[in-house]
């Protein structure tokens, strides 16, 4: 193995999600500073707005989809 690979986990932390059955979701930077701004703009948490953005996305499909 090359040296820079050689990485001390002897301080190593355990994920803080893993367990808990939260996904990590990777962002576009244009799409996050949106919702950023809005989530800021609502004085929201930025998963607590994503999340209920979902949730509204998933009746609307749900009602089409009948």
């Amino acid at each position: 193995m090359l040296p820079e690979y050689d990485f001390d986990y002897s301080q190593a932390q355990p994920n803080r999600f893993a367990g808990r059955g939260a996904v990590a979701v990777t962002l576009r930077a244009d799409v996050l500073a949106y919702l950023e701004a809005r989530a800021t703009a609502k004085g929201l948490p930025l998963g607590e707005m994503v999340n209920d953005m979902l949730k509204k996305d998933i009746e609307l499909i749900e009602v089409v989809a009948r």
